[in-house]
């Protein structure tokens, strides 16, 4: 696990050489145990370490047999052994037994297609000195992250865009467009970002830079396919094995593997099937907001230590500005703060924590997936008069049925862009100074749409939520919140093995009107108590609701919302509605509230403090 960064250029190596200095300097905190260097005719590598398989013999840049091709690799490949032992009975020698190595002689041996053969997370970057060329890849799922920027015949790449700023040719701009878009999705949607001209390189891609030109592909694509051939018993041994493997492959590891720990059937499933011999858990001292004291009750259940902390609202509010610095573009998920307090914990104490991510959008877990089964005689109302309530629906207050109305006026392929939508166009042109509707949210969701056509309202619902929300928000933030930390986290579930067992699960043990994640609660109801496999889900609750309705916290957000910067983007008046009637408790707009305050807090990070 560590940080990649590098650019191609013209410049002299020494020029060059501090450039990279200052990019790696940016991410040092995604690899504290050591830093390399590479750097040829039109290419500079970095890399910073943070040393988790063969601590001694996989430093980075790392290079093949005759030096020919050169690596610089964030992540972890767990069938790096098999891949191994079948590369050398096709001739390749290996100086390492690191995972990292894998990629240059399964690059030589297969090229491009070493991608199919993969298992694991991980993005990298293969530099080529013959060709000239440069070969760079993202896993299927998009657990770890790469972004990439272009100016007048320069490259630069980079695990996080804070990264770019050390580099003379990255003109920092704002990407307004992207402003619209945060606001419904809360966080930052697509390809591409809140820095105009920076890209993501999306998950299952590989991009290959060549004589100035630059060719972005998709190597794999998800499918759900459901099967009607087993019964659900069936399904539950299936995934109690999947799960046993992934587990295993991802405890691989030459340093202390730990396990995160809430209340919910995910990382209690985890941590059981794990057994590692610590579990961390961080709560609120308010009780509606806290899972220590169950946390604690299920270590011990299963014979591990817990290590628990209550967060303070004060240290809370005081780490904003670090978190969102951290996260390199906004993201108004509450939780991620959270997750930011839980990883420094860990890391406290050991290197490498397993997660619970992915565990939704594999196997149906998210409430919304109940909706199709709900009230379902909505549905046969005339579109026309549905679309009617609806558009008056909106304009009543939010009390309970109103977003019921607003929702279903209208088709599910028009409506849902994922496990949240914040806010309406209407709702942003009366928040924003300038509003031009150039990118609408349903833009980002149509193709998922389209291509999950005759399939039923659930598995269109995972596929969206697989490639916008999960990529969008839940990896992103736990990407950015474990390297802030310098803590690795793996996620078990997002494995390519459990997926191709998990897209073949039908409907009906996914969810239905009273449960989510049917398969996998009865899976997990072999190994842990029916309190914990049946338990609601909660996320990850935070109390900031509560908090805005406190002067104390409400005058921070205040400040904010009447600040320069938030005139640039906002209608002052508009702003001081949204939190007044919050806090006087005349309508509940803490999510609308928070994901403006967030925005503001981090362009004051990038754009106003630097």
């Amino acid at each position: 696990m560590c940080g990649i960064t590098g650019f191609s250029d013209r410049r002299e190596q020494k020029e060059k050489e501090e450039i990279l200095k200052g990019m790696m300097d940016r991410i040092a905190h995604r690899g504290p145990d050591g830093a390399g260097t590479f750097f040829d005719e039109g290419i500079a590598l970095g890399q910073r370490r943070l040393s988790i398989i063969d601590l001694e013999g996989g430093k980075q840049p790392m290079f093949n047999e005759d030096g020919s091709l050169v690596v610089v690799f964030n992540g972890e490949i767990y069938n790096y052994q098999s891949l191994t032992a079948e590369l050398e009975q096709k001739g390749h020698t290996f100086a390492t037994r690191s995972d990292t190595e894998v990629l240059l002689h399964g690059y030589e041996e297969w090229g491009k297609e070493m991608l199919s053969r993969l298992r694991g997370m991980f993005t990298f970057a293969i530099w080529d000195k013959k060709a000239k060329s440069l070969f760079c890849a993202r896993d299927h799922f998009g657990i770890k992250p790469l972004y990439y920027y272009q100016n007048e015949g320069t490259l630069l790449f980079a695990s996080e865009i804070k990264s770019f700023l050390e580099h003379p040719d990255f003109k920092k701009e704002l990407n307004r467009d992207q402003l619209e878009l945060y606001l419904t999705y809360q966080y930052s949607p697509g390809e591409n970002t809140f820095f105009k001209g920076v890209k993501k390189l999306l998950p299952a891609h590989w991009m290959e830079w060549k004589e100035g030109k630059l060719q972005v592909e998709r190597y794999w694509t998800p499918r759900f396919e459901p099967q009607s051939d087993r019964t659900l018993e069936d399904w539950e041994k299936a995934i109690e094995t999947a799960m046993k493997e992934s587990v295993a492959a991802h405890k691989i590891s030459d340093v202390e593997v730990g396990s995160f720990l809430s209340s919910g059937v995910d990382s209690s499933y985890m941590a059981c099937l794990a057994q590692v011999d610590k579990t961390f858990t961080v709560g609120f001292a308010d009780k509606r907001y806290d899972e220590t004291d169950y946390a604690k009750e299920f270590s011990q259940h299963i014979g591990v230590k817990n290590f628990s902390y209550r967060i303070t609202p004060e240290e809370y509010w005081a780490n904003l500005h670090r978190i969102q610095y951290h996260m390199d573009e906004p993201l108004a998920d509450a939780a991620s703060a959270a997750l930011f307090f839980v990883n420094r914990e860990a890391a406290k104490q050991v290197k490498v924590c397993l997660s619970g991510e992915g565990a939704d959008e594999f196997f149906g877990g998210y409430n919304i997936y109940k909706e199709p089964f709900t009230v379902s005689w909505y549905d046969h109302i005339p579109l026309p008069l549905r679309r009617a309530i609806g558009w008056v629906a909106e304009k009543l207050p939010p009390v309970h049925g109103v977003n019921f109305l607003v929702r279903r006026s209208r088709p599910l392929e028009e409506r849902y862009i994922g496990n949240t939508n914040l806010m309406s166009e209407r709702q942003k042109k009366q928040l924003l100074k300038v509003y031009n509707g150039r990118v609408k949210p349903t833009d980002l969701s149509r193709p998922y749409f389209e291509k999950t056509k005759g399939q039923d309202p659930v598995l269109r619902m995972e596929y969206t939520d697989l490639h916008l929300w999960m990529v969008g928000d839940i990896l992103l933030k736990a990407d950015k919140m474990s390297m802030a930390n310098s803590l690795e986290l793996r996620v078990p579930f997002l494995d390519k093995e459990v997926f191709e067992l998990a897209r073949h699960i039908p409907t009906q043990y996914r969810a239905n009107g009273q449960s989510t994640k049917i398969a996998l609660r009865g899976a997990a109801l072999r190994s842990i108590p029916e309190k914990v496999a049946d338990k609601k889900k909660l996320g990850f609750p935070v109390p900031v609701r509560a908090w805005l309705r406190q002067e104390k916290y409400a005058s921070i957000v205040r400040e904010a919302f009447e600040s320069e910067a938030a005139a640039q983007f906002f209608k002052p008046k508009a702003l001081k509605k949204l939190l007044d009637d919050h806090v006087s408790g005349k309508r509940d707009n803490w999510r609308q509230i928070w994901c403006v305050f967030v925005f503001l807090i981090w362009y004051d990070e990038y754009f106003v403090q630097r």
